[in-house]
């Protein structure tokens, strides 16, 4: 009985940390996937192929703005530039606008200036470019035609990954000499913005609640002093490199990518991890193990192979070049006070915004099941589909 208690009494310490994290960000999400839904709705993916045809600076630019415009699901992102690079888009072009959609998005910026601060939310949004300038580097010494083709060969076979049919499909308003203003508070953009709020939300609940229970549980069961003596806090010197070199591996075994993973730095931040070290494990969250699996049946062994190793290899270069760029600056947080909070009962303006947005949210849910594709094209997101027969339910309002 004893034992029985003492399992409860910890499990619900967990929880109630998960919760507690859930009801501070909870208005946030929300307000993020909306913004992002209406992004969504006038930024055509049919537009994207014919942007991405080269590696060339303007072109890598577009890519990190289309992918900042495009869903956070990172397994959508990954099908996503798989279909890209099948259809001449560049693959280097492709590997941008894949980190920048799940890196560069608004609902990342948001989560992170409420759980973190807003020196995260910079240095996020510095080292996210800063990481694809110096991938695209490394693409152009070590990448050779060869290997592209040869991914490309592979990515002609059509494996299946994850998130195919959601990464497809196109219900972007079409333009019909309308402004984006006018497309985007017509009738077909509130319901193109109610499809991409709800299909997204659909694609990565699980991360992101998963995220915050493994969150939760990590602040409740792992002592702070732990983590301490893994992150070296009290050797700053040493903490500084081995945070950034450490932050991808520990985000590899998590499982937990998109936006799900920016509770667990919560906890990282406040257990010693570096301000770098914080940074390349958020980038990481497209080398979580199911992902290099999709990234071997999408482009085969050697690429998935040559991807791991580039993109950590910068990761933790964006990491340790923030880390010290910030140091200089002094804008580096000196306290670690990310809000992994225990739930409690207040009524305050956390919870004033989150009553607002989950109206917010319930009216985008209703137009959705009332004018756009219902339960049947939520059944649609994992299967892969026909870009065309995707983009026959744009109009639906």
């Amino acid at each position: 009985m004893i034992v029985a208690v003492a399992i409860g009494h910890e499990l619900w310490r967990a929880l109630s940390f998960a919760f507690g994290m859930t009801w501070e960000v909870l208005w946030a999400l929300i307000l993020g996937f909306a913004l992002s839904g209406a992004v969504q709705a006038v930024v055509s993916k049919r537009e994207m192929r014919r942007l991405l045809p080269d590696d060339s600076p303007k072109t890598l630019a577009v890519a990190s703005g289309l992918g900042a415009a495009s869903s956070s699901c990172s397994y959508a992102a990954v099908a996503l530039a798989r279909s890209l690079f099948r259809k001449g888009a560049d693959f280097t072009a492709a590997m941008a606008f894949q980190f920048a959609s799940t890196n560069l998005v608004i609902e990342l910026g948001i989560i992170m200036a409420l759980l973190l601060g807003w020196q995260f939310v910079l240095g996020e949004f510095i080292g996210g470019p800063l990481m694809i300038v110096l991938l695209a580097v490394a693409f152009r010494l070590f990448l050779s035609r060869r290997l592209v083709e040869e991914a490309r060969t592979e990515a002609e076979k059509g494996r299946l990954g994850s998130m195919e049919g959601h990464a497809e499909m196109d219900m972007s308003v079409q333009a019909g000499g309308r402004s984006l203003w006018q497309r985007l508070r017509s009738p077909q953009g509130f319901t193109a913005t109610a499809n991409y709020f709800v299909m997204d939300w659909a694609a990565i609940w699980k991360d992101i609640f998963g995220g915050l229970l493994i969150a939760g549980a990590l602040a409740a069961w792992v002592p702070n002093s732990f983590w301490q003596s893994f992150f070296f806090e009290h050797h700053s010197t040493v903490a500084k490199f081995w945070g950034p070199i450490v932050g991808p591996a520990v985000a590899i075994v998590s499982f937990v990518c998109s936006i799900g993973n920016v509770p667990l730095a919560a906890v990282l931040w406040n257990g010693g991890i570096s301000f770098g070290g914080v940074l390349a494990f958020i980038f990481a969250d497209l080398l979580v193990l199911p992902i290099l699996n999709i990234y071997r049946k999408y482009y085969g062994w050697r690429m998935a192979t040559f991807v791991l190793a580039t993109f950590y290899l910068t990761m933790v270069a964006a990491g340790l070049i923030v880390e010290f760029v910030f140091q200089g600056l002094g804008v580096v947080p000196h306290e670690r006070d990310a809000k992994v909070v225990q739930a409690a009962v207040t009524f305050n303006y956390t919870s004033v915004l989150n009553i607002i947005f989950l109206g917010v949210g319930a009216a985008l849910i209703w137009r959705y099941f009332r004018y756009g594709g219902g339960i049947r094209m939520l059944k649609m997101m994992d299967r892969p589909m026909g870009h065309d027969a995707a983009h026959g339910h744009s109009h639906g309002a």
